[in-house]
């Protein structure tokens, strides 16, 4: 298994989402968008496991969701990593405010607890819009940069879970496979 630990966009915000930035996707068709369906923010990658580390995942997930109540976080502006000079991979920013910044920490914690390496680059909360696979000519970029420009979406969002993830990629992409749902405030 390919897990990850991930906040879940309510399926009407991901459409939502995912409607607001249609426009990115004429301009830049061949990018490998992702579908409103598996709109997320990852908390953390934790890479391959087997039953036992998954097991122990899922423990940890429900005691780090205990600890936290239910928040809101904005969702808006696009942008890309590194850059819209050079981008790899475009996404929905996040406002990082410090209920989602301790909710970090506290997945970090928790997965170190359990045997995985602490993530050694700061947390950047994002929502990924896509994966860039060949490198864009610069007129392409910058098209694609004027494009997220014009983007106009903002949300508050509710955040009230923490879900773990089996990531299988197959010929269509990536398969996202539900292990584990836990409950903000341990409701």
């Amino acid at each position: 298994m390919r897990l990850f630990l991930a906040l879940e966009l309510a399926p009407e915000v991901a459409q939502e989402v995912h409607a607001a930035v249609a426009p990115l996707r004429e301009v830049e068709p061949g990018l490998a968008w992702v579908a409103a369906h598996k709109l997320h923010l990852t908390m953390k990658f934790l890479g391959d496991a087997d039953e036992r580390s998954a097991a122990a995942l899922m423990a940890a997930s429900d005691a780090v969701a205990a600890r936290h109540r239910p928040f809101e976080m904005e969702l808006g502006g696009v942008g890309a990593f590194p850059n819209f000079r050079r981008p790899r991979v475009v996404w929905l920013g996040v406002d990082p405010n410090p209920r989602l910044e301790l909710l970090h920490h506290d997945v970090e914690l928790a997965a170190a607890d359990v045997g995985y390496e602490v993530g050694g680059r700061p947390f950047r909360p994002h929502v990924t819009l896509a994966r860039v696979r060949d490198a864009l000519s610069p007129d392409r970029a910058k098209a694609l940069a004027r494009a997220a420009r014009a983007v106009s979406y903002s949300a508050t969002v509710a955040v009230d879970g923490l879900t773990l993830f089996d990531s299988a990629t197959g010929v269509h992409g990536a398969h996202y496979r539900r292990l584990h749902a836990a409950t903000l405030g341990g409701r």
